[in-house]
C-alpha cells in the first residue's frame, strides 16, 4: 500500500513540475517549449524552411516555423 502511494506521489509531482513549465514558458512568450534553442529557431529564414533538413540547416528539429 505504501509503495503504491509513493509511486503515486511521484507521478504527480513529476506532472505539476511539467504544467508549471509549461506555464511559465508560455508567460514568457516562448513559441517553442521544448526548442533547445529557446525560441530562436534557425527556421526563421525561407530558404532553411523549404530545404527540409534540420541538419543541414542547423535547425533543432523542432519543426517550427520561427516566426514571432
Amino acid at each position: 500500500m505504501m509503495v503504491n502511494i509513493v509511486a503515486g506521489a511521484i507521478i504527480v509531482a513529476l506532472v505539476a513540475a511539467a504544467l508549471t513549465h509549461i506555464v511559465r514558458a508560455k508567460r514568457r512568450g516562448v513559441k517553442c517549449i521544448g526548442c533547445p534553442d529557446a525560441g530562436c529557431c534557425c527556421h526563421s529564414t525561407a530558404e532553411s524552411a523549404a530545404s527540409g533538413d534540420d541538419d543541414a540547416a542547423g535547425g533543432c528539429g523542432c519543426h517550427c516555423t520561427g516566426q514571432r
